[in-house]
């Protein structure tokens, strides 16, 4: 069974050098996107069948990660000179 991974590269290419430098120089931001990664990678792992939860548990878990990458994605745009999605058309 083909799962689909949820990288925040592949979501975001456009802002790579946006990920990499918050990576590297806000240890909140960084706690976060690793916490993102290794939460996609196990909704992966029960997807494939690898690892077992009741579904009403998996679908917390990806509201979790759904929530994160929402808060990361804001932060990226906002890093990078973009409106970050709250409406006002805001740069910073």
């Amino acid at each position: 069974m083909y799962v689909e991974h949820h990288p925040l590269i592949k979501d975001f290419p456009e802002l790579r050098g946006a990920l990499h430098e918050l990576r590297l120089g806000d240890a909140d931001f960084a706690r976060l996107a690793d916490t993102y990664e290794t939460l996609d990678k196990r909704i992966c792992r029960i997807e494939a069948g690898s690892e077992l939860l009741a579904d009403d548990a998996l679908l917390a878990l990806k509201q979790e990660r759904v929530d994160l990458k929402d808060d990361l994605a804001r932060r990226l745009k906002r890093s990078a000179g973009q409106c970050c999605g709250c409406g006002n058309g805001c740069k910073s």
